[in-house]
């Protein structure tokens, strides 16, 4: 936490501008990233940092004009040219006042996406509630012990949470119910100048199983500032870290958070530190009540990915749940949770690093890897759970192949906690990875791009639960000596997806998964298999 201060006053004092043109974030399931991630693919793009999502239009508008000056400089392929034009289509306003804030309009306001969804579910959700036997006595990666006491207590750890949408993770806490579901949602922005922005969407969702529509806010806030300091109020996705599929502090799997935000939504070049961006958060988790216990804790998180190297980025990164209802909330007490702990234990803090590296000579295919836990010895973090993959933006020279892999592996007390028995959970969901703790999950992705607006993507999936920590437990699942031991859950799963340009403004979406589940819930024998059809008409995504 002294470094994130640190490195905000350096960025504030020392940064050649901290304002410039304030733009909304882009959406985190946008296409855009994907355009981004291919042009980084064909070499036209070196100072992207994926470790903080979502972008601001205007940091993705920096990385197409600096992707198009070094296009200009050498012959570039058919699928180059249409990314560039493509995402000129998307970015207008961003790409025509970038680095020329000055003639940005007084007002302006614009509608910026809209989706129709339909998505029929055939299952059932897992529930992540599972007693799980935490040794302690931890080493750093499994060599090693002594860093951690041995636990002396008998009760196991407890996992809670839910899946959420079978074969639907980080969708911003939406559930999906069995049988018919529709949402319909559409954003706006409002711009002030080039000093301030303001962006809306609500969401209407309605599913056949409960008969009802229900309207919600799904992203809204207001932004001032830009490039090295930014000030963002209201509620908004958030992501830290490399990973596709999934990352361990915050992803956009629950429901987005009520937040204040101060952060660099662009890269922000310093006098005496690396290339850099930054992000630090403040919220509050829901009320909830767990075992008899209320809790409502305090949320604040924080990101610093640095640039070392044009190939190279380093992040390190921190969640922490502190203060609140049932525990010890003198200001002494918060001040100390905040920035390291108390002997009081009123915080849980869940804290880590991550490494992204691009290899220019086989064809910019990317190394990633994250790790994080859930305790430290000095300043190593132990307790650890990873995520870490592979990604190849060009698997054949043309480049309208890509290829990714990506293991997660989620120590067994990932998201538990004895202060706050109701987990690093928001809305009963993980706040970081979809899949829980406890956990390896597997996941290959390869898409084929007919075009720019046009894209096959084939993905398979396996995950366990239950090869960590194993008890026995009776027949609501709770830990009983006498009980019958857990079984290993074993889920595999294939999906496919087609985007396809439906006319001039509105892609289409087709998507089909099914999964097979073996062990449902840990229980030995019982089998589940769930299915999913996703049809979407989308608006300038």
């Amino acid at each position: 936490m002294r470094l994130f201060i640190a490195v905000f006053f350096v960025v504030v004092v020392c940064s050649s501008s901290a304002f410039a043109l304030s733009s909304p974030n882009i959406p985190l399931d946008s296409p855009i990233y994907l355009y981004l991630e291919k042009l980084s693919g064909f070499g036209l793009i070196s100072s992207d940092i994926k470790g903080i999502r979502p972008f601001s239009r205007a940091e993705a508008a920096r990385l197409v004009k600096e992707a198009e000056a070094r296009a200009a400089t050498t012959a570039q392929s058919p699928l180059t040219t249409e990314l560039l034009d493509r995402l000129h289509e998307l970015l207008p306003r961003e790409l025509s006042y970038y680095d020329r804030d000055e003639t940005a309009p007084a007002l302006d306001a614009d509608m910026q996406t809209a989706r129709l969804r339909y998505v029929y579910l055939d299952g059932a959700p897992r529930s992540y509630f599972r007693a799980v036997h935490d040794p302690g006595n931890d080493g750093v990666f499994g060599i090693g012990s002594g860093l951690r006491p041995p636990n002396p207590y008998p009760s196991p750890a407890q996992q809670r949470g839910t899946e959420g949408t079978p074969l639907f993770e980080n969708n911003d806490g939406v559930v999906y119910r069995a049988g018919s579901n529709v949402d319909l949602r559409a954003s706006g922005g409002l711009y002030f100048s080039s000093l301030a922005s303001v962006l809306v969407e609500p969401v209407l969702l309605w599913s056949e199983e409960q008969d009802e529509a229900r309207l919600r806010l799904n992203r809204g806030y207001a932004k001032l500032g830009g490039k090295g300091l930014e000030l963002e109020v209201g509620r908004d996705e958030n992501w830290f870290g490399p990973g596709y599929r999934g990352a361990i502090t915050i992803t956009n799997n629950p429901k987005n958070f009520d937040l204040i935000k101060l952060s660099s939504p662009e890269l922000v070049k310093t006098k005496y530190l690396w290339d850099l961006k930054y992000s630090l958060i403040f919220s509050r988790f829901e009320k909830t009540v767990t075992d008899g216990q209320e809790r409502r804790p305090f949320f604040f998180a924080g990101k610093l990915a640095m640039k070392p190297l044009n190939d190279l980025e380093f992040g390190i990164n921190l969640g922490r749940q502190v203060g609140g209802p049932g525990v010890n909330n003198s200001l002494g007490d918060i001040v100390r949770g905040m920035v390291g702990g108390t002997s009081d234990d009123n915080s849980n803090t869940l804290a880590g690093f991550d490494l992204r590296l691009r290899l220019p000579w086989l064809r910019n295919t990317e190394l990633y890897g994250e790790l994080s836990g859930e305790d430290s010895a000095a300043f190593w973090p132990i307790v650890e759970s990873y995520v870490a993959g592979f990604f190849i933006p060009r698997l054949t020279e043309s480049g309208t192949d890509d290829l990714r892999f990506e293991y997660f592996r989620g120590n067994r007390i990932l998201y538990t906690n004895g202060t706050f028995p109701g987990g690093y959970l928001y809305h009963d969901m993980p706040v970081g990875h979809s899949q829980g703790g406890a956990t390896q999950d597997f996941f290959l992705r390869y898409s084929h791009w007919f075009s720019v607006r046009n894209n096959l993507a084939l993905e398979a999936f396996h995950t366990r639960r239950g090869d960590y920590g194993r008890v026995t437990v009776d027949a609501t699942g709770r830990f009983d000596a006498a009980g019958v031991m857990q079984a290993i859950e074993r889920k595999n799963a294939l999906r496919a997806s087609w985007t396809f340009p439906f006319s001039k403004e509105w892609n289409a979406l087709l998507l089909y998964g099914q999964e097979w589940i073996h062990n449902y819930e840990l229980r030995a024998g019982d089998t589940q298999m769930n299915r999913l059809l996703r049809a979407e008409l989308t608006y300038k995504f």
